[in-house]
């Protein structure tokens, strides 16, 4: 073999080593993930922010200072309205109304005689007018002396005195009367504080303190909400406001339970934005609860502001922007080629496609970081 004929039969290799490693690159196969387009019901949702609150809350706290007793509940109890939660040491107050008790006996009773002086005054004063009648239609025909008479007048006058004496009398026993039964109701006012009632039916989320503790007004004792309603109240982006309205279904994801959604709906929506973050508050209420919750625990609400049943449904992972347009990686004979799409409503799993590919189609996204699978072959992992 001659030295030209070894060249270029050396050449002759080259090309075709080269010319195979060229066509490897370009023909070898991409891994990519695939799915195959499907129709289905799509969501438009508002995402919004926040904290498991309860419309109706109360501090458990005296109105009168003491030394607490009992505490007849805990964190977790449930509790009807007007149900003892918390006993002060009343043996004080218990004396008091004692005390009180006792001068309203003490105040009928005198009410009793004089009422009783009342009546025989009066009975005096019947007697002296038909003593002075009789004296008075004696002197006209000079039966009795003046002095007679004189004396039966005076007698008329000391018994209606006395009469207005005692009816004097008897309205003052019955303000005192009156004055002892409100110093009475005041007293056992105090008592009953000295009890601490649950003032509607909830559920005890909080202790502050234990019997043996000193209680004043103003200080919590336990805290308590109303289960009847419960809600997120959301912080949602100003922009949103106009898709937002009362009774609108809404999902809540609570953070402790990240991959599980709980039904809820919007009951209002706030009038005030923040006017630092440009948000404002929507309260959702909630339908379902988990097992286990908090207030003033974070989820994120997803409020359902539009619904279509039958849409054409391409994942938003599958959806790739290049140069400004957007679209997807259509396989059609195991070959991935790029088609611009144009999309409709959008959850936050799923875009409805309105034109670009139908049911049946099969897209591809690359699955070692490679982004351009235009014309390229392609092999399902």
């Amino acid at each position: 073999m001659t030295k030209t004929t070894w060249r270029i039969l050396k050449l002759v290799t080259v090309a075709v080593v080269g010319t195979g490693a060229v066509l490897w690159f370009v023909m070898a196969a991409v891994p990519v993930h695939s799915h195959r387009v499907v129709r289905g019901p799509i969501a438009t949702e508002v995402m919004g922010t926040g904290t498991l609150e309860a419309r109706y809350h109360a501090t458990i706290s005296p109105k009168i200072a003491g030394l607490i007793a009992e505490v007849l509940v805990d964190q977790g109890s449930e509790v009807k309205q007007g149900q003892p939660l918390v006993r002060l040491i009343d043996e004080d107050l218990r004396q008091q109304v004692g005390i009180a008790e006792a001068t309203v006996a003490t105040a009928e009773a005198a009410l009793l005689r004089i009422e009783a002086d009342r009546t025989q005054m009066a009975s005096i004063l019947q007697q002296a007018k038909s003593e002075y009648e009789r004296n008075r239609k004696l002197l006209q025909t000079d039966s009795i002396s003046q002095s007679d008479f004189d004396k039966a007048k005076e007698s008329l006058d000391i018994a209606t005195s006395g009469v207005a004496r005692a009816g004097a009398s008897y309205a003052e026993a019955q303000q005192q009367i009156i004055l002892t039964q409100r110093t009475l109701a005041f007293q056992q006012a105090r008592l009953a504080e000295a009890q601490l009632l649950a003032p509607f039916d909830g559920l005890i989320i909080e202790r502050f303190r234990d019997p043996g503790s000193i209680a004043v007004p103003g200080t919590p004792v336990l805290s308590m909400i109303s289960k009847s309603e419960l809600w997120i109240s959301a912080w949602v982006d100003e922009t949103e406001i106009s898709r937002l309205g009362k009774s609108q279904p809404a999902r809540i994801v609570f953070r402790s339970e990240p991959d599980k959604s709980y039904r809820g709906k919007v009951t209002r929506l706030g009038l005030q934005a923040d006017r630092e973050t440009r948000e404002f508050t929507v309260d959702v209420q909630t339908l379902e609860l988990p097992k286990n919750w908090a207030i003033g625990q974070r989820a994120e609400v997803y409020i359902e502001t539009e619904k279509k049943e039958d849409a054409i449904l391409v994942p938003m992972e599958y959806i790739i922007r290049r140069q400004g347009a957007t679209g997807v990686f259509v396989v059609q004979d195991s070959f991935a080629s790029w088609r611009p799409v144009n999309f409709r409503l959008m959850s936050t799993t799923h875009a409805e496609v309105v034109d670009g590919v139908s049911e049946g189609d099969e897209l591809a996204i690359p699955r070692l970081g490679q982004t351009n699978l235009d014309a390229k072959r392609v092999v399902r992992k």
